[in-house]
Parts: C-alpha cells; sequence; structure tokens
C-alpha cells in the first residue's frame, strides 16, 4: 500500500469515527450542552482530520479553505466543550458565538487572502498561537475543576480526553510554526495515523463509561444513587451524620478555603471514600454544587426572615460563602428558579 492509500485509510477511519460518535452523542444526549458541543467538536475534528497537512503552502484550494477554517474554530469549541465536561452549571453566552465566528473568519481569510499574499507565516503563525492560547485555557479549566468532580468513573475518562486531544492540537501547532513549507508525505501519514489511534482511542474510553454518567441527564436536583453493601451502610451513615453536622452546625461551607480535601481531613476519611459518599449516599455529582446548595438554603432563610429585611442581598450572600453576587445571583436561580431579590418579594407578599 502507498503512502498516499494509508493516509488516505486513516484519514476516512478519523473521519468515520468522528461523525458516528457526533451522531451517537447527538441521539442519546441532544438535551445536554455538553453532549451537543461534545458532537460539535467531534464535525470540528472530522473537518481537520479531512484537510489537515503538516507543512504550509501558500497556495490553498478555495474548496479545502472552509474546512481549515472549520478546524481551527473548532479549537473554540473544544475550549467550551471542557468547560460544559467539568461544570454540569455552565452555559453558553452570546460572546461565545462571536469567538468562533471571529476565529473562524480570520483563518479562512488567511487562507484566501493573507497567505497567497506573500505573508504565510504571519498567517501561520498567528493562527496556530490562537490555537495554543485556547489548549492552555482547556488545560487550566480541567486542572481548576477535576477535584471538583464527584463521580469518580468518569474523571480519569474525562481528563483523558481532554490531555489527549489538547497534546495532538498542541504538538501540530508547534509543528505549523516551526516547519516551513511542505513536511512531506511521510509525515502527513505519521500525523494521520497519530489522529486515527487517538479517535479511536478516546471513542473507546467514552464507551467504558456509562453515558449519563458522563454526561447528565438533569443537574436541577441531587437524587439518591446506589446504596452501600450492607455491612457498610452503619459506617457510611455515620460519616453521613458527621458530614451534615459539619454543615449545619459549623457551616463550614461558608470558609473560602474550603475544598474537598480540607473536608476529608476534618471527617478522618480518605479523599475518595467522600467523594464516593456525597456522589452515592447523597447525589451530588460536584462538589461545589453540594456546597452552593448548602449556601443557598442558607440565603433562602435570611431573604425569607422579616427582621432581615434591610440587609443588602450581596450581605447575605457573602456571609452565606459565596465570593461575589455573579455566582450567588446564577446558582440561585439555577435552584429556585427565581433571583434573589424576586424570591424575597413573593416571601414578603406571602408574609
Amino acid at each position: 500500500m502507498t503512502l498516499a492509500a494509508t493516509e488516505l485509510a486513516f484519514r476516512s477511519a478519523s473521519v468515520t469515527l468522528l461523525l458516528v460518535l457526533a451522531a451517537s452523542l447527538i441521539s442519546d444526549f441532544r438535551s445536554v450542552l455538553a453532549a451537543r458541543l461534545g458532537a460539535a467538536f467531534a464535525l470540528g475534528s472530522a473537518a481537520h482530520a479531512a484537510s489537515y497537512s503538516v507543512g504550509v503552502s501558500s497556495l490553498v484550494p478555495a474548496w479545502h479553505a472552509p474546512l481549515i477554517a472549520l478546524s481551527t474554530g473548532n479549537i473554540v469549541v473544544f475550549w467550551l466543550f471542557t468547560r460544559a465536561l467539568f461544570d454540569d452549571e455552565f452555559r453558553l453566552q452570546w460572546w461565545h458565538g462571536l469567538i468562533w465566528v471571529a476565529v473562524t473568519a480570520f483563518s479562512f481569510v488567511g487562507c484566501l487572502w493573507i497567505a497567497p499574499s506573500g505573508n504565510i507565516r504571519l498567517s501561520v503563525i498567528a493562527v496556530d498561537l490562537i490555537v495554543l492560547g485556547f489548549i492552555a485555557l482547556a488545560v487550566g479549566q480541567t486542572i481548576a475543576s477535576w477535584s471538583a468532580d464527584l463521580v469518580e468513573r468518569r474523571r480519569k475518562v474525562r481528563v483523558f480526553i481532554v490531555c489527549a486531544a489538547a497534546l495532538y492540537g498542541g504538538v501540530n501547532a508547534l509543528l505549523q510554526i516551526l516547519v516551513a513549507g511542505s513536511a512531506g508525505d511521510v509525515a502527513n501519514t505519521i500525523n494521520a495515523g497519530v489522529l486515527a489511534c487517538i479517535v479511536a482511542a478516546i471513542a473507546w474510553a467514552m464507551m467504558r463509561v456509562d453515558g449519563v454518567d458522563l454526561f447528565p441527564a438533569s443537574v436541577a436536583a441531587p437524587t439518591i444513587l446506589a446504596q452501600p453493601a450492607k455491612g457498610d451502610e452503619s459506617a457510611d451513615q455515620k460519616l453521613v451524620d458527621a458530614l451534615m453536622r459539619l454543615m449545619a452546625d459549623e457551616r463550614i461551607y461558608r470558609h473560602e478555603s474550603i475544598t474537598i480535601g480540607v473536608l476529608a481531613n476534618r471527617l478522618k476519611i480518605p479523599e475518595y471514600r467522600l467523594r464516593r459518599l456525597i456522589n452515592q449516599r447523597l447525589g451530588y455529582r460536584n462538589f461545589n454544587v453540594f456546597l452552593n446548595n448548602h449556601r443557598i438554603e442558607e440565603a433562602k432563610a435570611a431573604l425569607a426572615d422579616p427582621a432581615q429585611a434591610e440587609v443588602p442581598v450581596i450581605t447575605i450572600a457573602m456571609d452565606a460563602g459565596f465570593q461575589s453576587l455573579g455566582p450567588f445571583n446564577r446558582a440561585f436561580k439555577a435552584v429556585t428558579g427565581v433571583t434573589p431579590t424576586e424570591y424575597r418579594r413573593l416571601k414578603v407578599d406571602t408574609a
């Protein structure tokens, strides 16, 4: 088999797997933002698999430019996907779309006008620096959010997906900056083979995790999940009781520096056991949501208290453990369906 045929086989395998993955995500989890972004990322990656070449050329066919632009814009989708994947409460904003349009349009203009006008290196370096910047944002999001994830079976899979995609994208961006001109058929065949292996590994890893674990169908309220074995039930219940005392009596959720590690140390148990306890016995998927629900319960009581009718909402939010008004308002509305001010007014009207 020639190098050209081998490269085509690798590209075809990657595109096929990515299209099947996108279709599967949309079919099973179309109502979940993370799954929709995952499907969009898979489609953008299919455009990358069909169009990418190591090395650069100033002559890009007109039909090829849209694929390259979509491939470049896909790095924005990747960043948004990592945010939604690790934060069940993440929501898209209008400016996210503007960022995607700007990056995609810049790549398209670079293919058809900037590079052919003799500024090929400038165009390539600018695009790849943008790619590296969004990869850094995605990796940073992964590092910042990983410890708050309470679903053990998905934590490693999520990190693998992000790290594999980020490593591949980062290495290719650096190669594009360093390699001048065409890199040849061997380099492109190797790149296509590596991409096919990464896509296959991600698809295999996702199949090993229950889809409901990876992409929750609902994040509105926690529910009780699995029950422990009978021999562990008594010990777990004692730990749950001790945890609830820390929440109710000491109001430990108010502490700015509270983490799951700190809480595990207070209970004198390993961190992994506390994760499992909060997830499987209390039904929470994210540690920050667990803390915020306790904070919101305190805020609801304060907002409904006639004696605190003149206390500013920001003061109530800060007293409950929130660091600023914006996150408090978003979390409060996600739980109650109304803003804190509306909630206070409703309680006053029904008093």
